[in-house]
């Protein structure tokens, strides 16, 4: 038993051995592959534990096109060559002073846009950067013990010499090198920076395109810019976008930079280019980089596929627009032409047109007499508040018979009133006696001024001049509510960025001025709240949003055809005016009687029986030599066919001296004969192609 387990532990040492000597073998061809690692492969391994996480930049993409409502194209996009630089993170100064050489070569940057903009401090940089030492030395070490770094650098800049800073002293191409440099440095990491986008020539392009290898972060690729096949018909509503140099407004910076934006994207900055910036703008193609840590980038892959914004459809018929546009410009220069005080008063005239069922803006014009030339200004349409006149007269009756101060029917002599000691207010003339019907048609101020001092607690009739009235003050909030039902001195909800409310005045207890309130003599509105004022009598006492958008297209497939449709815009009905139907038929009634036998009689015989008001407020302007010159508003709103309304308009020449040329007349007149003309081609056209 005992020689046994002897044995057995002899034989003990020796499987130690052979264990040892497995692990000695092991170790052995691990210290060699360390070996193999370090020594033939270390380089590539490095670069592979080097690497820092992918990173994702996103490449901006055309913006949609937008097209009127005979799908023609409004607003396209025309492509350009574009050199852009993309720095990798970690990227010098001293790097890009050396792409800034490399590229002065293949491409100009000679135009005074560029060198012009060269400052002292990009030549100061250009300096340092050509010699660091010489321009350290300046400053002592002493100086810099008490200086942070970034005020030592600045310190260093203002010690270069004055004389060595004088733009003079540079070559052309030196100073070609600092305009691309300047360029360089906007840039961030990541995210593509123009160089230059707007002239690169064909030849510029191949040779930055053939040396791409030679300049790190450089790229030739393609840009686009706005382009308008109808000029500056319209532009001014269009809108317009930023420049590459502008990018996002910095005061909305967190607003796009949270929605994927980057700071160099140009985006709308006015119109309806800013209003629908989230279906142009496009969807960014996204590239995801992998690059070390001294930011060389060593792989890409896209990530998302770019799209191009979507289209918009617009309301707006193009060729109605520019017809429209030569009557307004037409006008307004006859008018001025004709008459002594037009033609020193005389600066605009604005026509609005819609659709009083669906809202949809048919055309928008504004015509502006500048500096001895006519320009577009349909902006005005939106912006600019005139005192509307005897055009409100619809809503004033309105809210008469709705309050219940006068009846259908019922007569007031006309004949001026006097208030206390102030002058007698009147019509035009003494009218004798009028209905509501006939105020309207004959445009009778007085009917108004009982309506207003009826509202206001005063009942006596006739009023005895000289006395004084008795007013209830809240008559103003009164009769302001029923104006607003129909969008006058409210926002008519129009989608654009901006729109006046017009100019509001302060209320009080002078039934005076609510009388001038009750004839368009007070508040001021625009040509778009007008319209919209009109449309909804037309529209049976429906207020409709006004909207320039039809409908949103997705991109086409080619350029020349358009996608499907992404969205539709309805109409939408902001309120019905809280008046009963019988009224708002009498005030339709009315209006027929303006357009037949009234003050709008130009417009009778017309085979599409239009309604209408005419307007004329009095006002006063100061001429080129600082004298007040006596001037009148000149307005008319309508619609036609007065059964069945499909077109509504605002028409307005403010400071149009005295109404002896017709302006607003002619204006409306030959709009809507524009309108029925193009209506019936149109019809014509359709049953050609059908039969």
């Amino acid at each position: 038993m005992g020689n046994k387990k002897r044995k057995k532990k002899a034989q003990l040492p020796f499987r130690i051995n052979i264990l040892f000597f497995v692990v000695f073998l092991m170790f052995s061809v691990l210290i060699m592959q360390l070996g193999v690692v370090q020594i033939l492969n270390g380089e590539a391994f490095q670069e592979e534990i080097d690497r820092t996480i992918q990173d994702t930049t996103k490449i901006p993409v055309p913006r949609g096109k937008i097209y009127d409502a005979n799908h023609n194209v409004v607003v396209d996009n025309k492509p350009l060559y574009s050199i852009t630089y993309t720095p990798a993170k970690g990227t010098q100064a001293e790097d890009r002073l050396k792409v800034a050489k490399k590229l002065a070569t293949f491409i100009s940057m000679d135009s005074e846009d560029y060198l012009d903009g060269i400052t002292e401090r990009n030549i100061q940089e250009y300096i340092y950067l050509q010699d660091i030492d010489k321009a350290e030395d300046r400053v002592t070490a002493e100086e810099q013990k008490e200086l942070s770094n970034s005020d030592f650098y600045k310190l260093v800049l203002e010690r270069i010499p004055e004389e060595d800073i004088d733009q003079d002293k540079f070559s052309k191409q030196e100073l070609e090198v600092i305009a691309i440099k300047k360029e360089l440095d906007k840039a961030y990491s990541l995210t593509p920076q123009i160089v230059k986008n707007e002239d690169v020539t064909a030849k510029e392009y191949a040779q930055v395109a053939e040396h791409l290898g030679e300049l790190p972060g450089v790229n030739a690729t393609t840009d686009w810019d706005r382009e308008y096949p109808y000029k500056d018909t319209f532009k001014g509503l269009l809108g317009s976008i930023t420049s590459q140099e502008q990018g996002i407004p910095a005061e909305s910076e967190d607003y796009y930079m949270t929605r994927g934006y980057s700071r160099n994207d140009r985006v709308g900055k006015s119109g309806l280019e800013e209003y629908y910036e989230e279906s142009l703008r496009g969807r960014k193609e996204q590239i995801q980089y992998t690059t070390t840590k001294s930011g060389r980038v060593i792989d890409s892959k896209t990530i998302v596929e770019g799209e191009r914004g979507k289209d918009l459809v617009l309301t707006v018929d193009m060729e109605f627009q520019e017809e429209v546009d030569k009557i307004v410009r037409e006008e307004l220069k006859a008018a001025k032409e004709k008459h002594p005080y037009a033609n020193r008063t005389l600066e605009d005239a604005i026509a609005v047109v819609m659709n009083p069922k669906t809202g949809e803006i048919l055309a928008a014009s504004g015509q502006a007499y500048v500096d001895g030339e006519y320009k577009n200004a349909e902006l005005r349409t939106l912006y600019n508040a005139n005192l509307p006149g005897s055009t409100v007269k619809g809503a004033t009756v309105l809210a008469g018979l709705q309050s219940g101060v006068i009846t259908p029917g019922q007569y007031f002599y006309d004949r001026p009133i006097k208030i206390g000691t102030l002058k007698p207010k009147g019509s035009y003339s003494e009218l004798g006696s009028v209905n509501d019907l006939l105020a309207l048609q004959k445009s009778s101020n007085v009917y108004m001024f009982y309506i207003a001092l009826k509202m206001g607690g005063e009942n006596r009739y006739p009023f005895p001049n000289g006395s004084k009235a008795s007013f209830d003050s809240s008559a103003w909030q009164q009769m302001r509510n029923y104006f607003q039902q129909f969008g006058l001195g409210v926002k008519t909800g129009i989608d654009y960025p901006y729109e006046s409310v017009g100019y509001v005045g302060e209320s009080g207890n002078s039934p005076g001025l609510l009388m001038d309130y009750a004839i368009g003599q007070y508040d001021s509105f625009t040509a778009m709240q007008m319209a919209q004022y009109v449309s909804t009598i037309a529209n049976d006492g429906y207020r409709v949003r006004p909207h320039f958008l039809k409908e949103i297209r997705e991109p086409g497939t080619s350029e020349e055809q358009l996608g499907s449709v992404y969205r539709t815009e309805n109409t939408e009905v902001l309120n019905k005016i809280e008046m009963d139907q019988s009224y708002i038929d009498r005030v339709q009634q009315g209006f027929r009687l303006v357009a037949t036998v009234g003050t709008a009689s130009e417009l009778a015989n017309k085979d599409y029986m239009p309604a209408a008001k005419t307007g004329t407020a009095e006002s006063s302007v100061k001429d080129e030599n600082g004298n007040l010159v006596y001037t009148e508003n000149l307005s008319l709103v309508g619609y036609a066919p007065y059964d069945d309304p499909e077109v509504a308009f605002a028409v307005i020449a403010p400071n149009t001296g005295t109404s002896e040329y017709r302006i607003q007349h002619n204006m409306a007149s030959r709009i809507l004969d524009a309108y029925f003309d193009m209506k019936d081609g149109n019809d014509e056209d359709s049953e050609e192609e059908e039969n």
